[in-house]
């Protein structure tokens, strides 16, 4: 860890330059023991394209964003408290290289560095932010996490009844308890899942008959959980799809993937 830089002047000119770049829409991220431990861009797999995303790496958060003007001006802040985080290693793909996911309980999605050398650094670090932080507040590592989206052009059918195909026309869904692509004849039910939102989320036909049961199961039964100490309350996993609802990323030209996965071009940087 990089205690020397805590209550440091450099370290709250870095603090204060993220919270300039995401201006009045994101949240202050100054708050006495964070340091900021390192930055860079990254691919993220979003439901319709991989794009590029900004990442800050705190001790206690890993804060997200979409990039509108490199190192001016960022949008769509995302934070994750790190004491809800576990990750994955996860093999290349023909699009995707450097692969690894990031889990919550809220939110889960896949990301991509632009060499080994970089993955390693970030998940590295992560670890090591994580380990720390569950260590001083004697939290366990989570153990429950919300399915990753599969992306839309990863199938033209319904993962679940495997017939119908997706047009202009039929539209693609999304089950916010497994991740799959379906169909609206396959996701007609709603089902409340607190983690994820206050609100009851679409869920496929067959997750559906599977979170009744479970419910059913466990009404009988249910205790009240006395909720955890955490240091970062207040702080939403933002479980939203932030991926393409927006056409900012359209105002910075990016490089090709080609160009993007070469070493010889660093991404990423972290503060010793």
């Amino acid at each position: 860890m990089v205690d020397h830089l805590v209550n440091t002047e450099i370290n709250s000119q870095r603090i204060a330059a993220v919270e300039h770049c995401f201006g009045a829409s994101g949240q202050p991220l100054a708050v006495p023991g964070r340091v900021l431990l390192g930055e860079g861009i990254l691919t993220k797999e979003c439901r319709k394209k991989a794009k590029p995303r900004i990442f800050f790496l705190f001790n206690d958060l890993l804060v997200y964003g979409t990039i509108v003007i490199n190192k001016r001006k960022y949008s769509s802040q995302h934070i994750i408290p790190l004491n809800e985080v576990t990750l994955e290693t996860l093999p290349d793909t023909l699009q995707m290289k450097n692969r690894w996911m990031i889990k919550t309980s809220k939110k889960s999605f896949v990301v991509s560095a632009a060499s080994l050398t970089e993955r390693k650094e970030w998940i590295n670090h992560l670890e090591e932010c994580i380990r720390h932080l569950l260590s001083k507040t004697g939290q366990q590592p989570p153990t429950e996490h919300a399915a990753p989206w599969i992306p839309d052009k990863a199938t033209d059918i319904c993962m679940r009844c495997t017939h119908t195909k997706f047009s202009t026309l039929t539209r693609r869904h999304h089950c916010r308890k497994c991740g799959f692509v379906v169909c609206g004849e396959c996701s007609r039910q709603r089902f409340l899942m607190p983690r994820l939102s206050p609100k009851p989320l679409r869920v496929c036909n067959l997750c559906y008959k599977q979170l009744v049961a479970e419910k059913k199961k466990n009404e009988g039964h249910r205790s009240q959980a006395k909720p955890s100490d955490s240091p970062l309350v207040g702080y939403d996993p933002s479980s939203g799809d932030d991926s393409d609802r927006s056409d900012e990323d359209k105002l910075e030209q990016w490089p090709v993937d080609t160009e993007f996965y070469t070493t010889e071009v660093p991404w990423s940087s972290f503060h010793r």
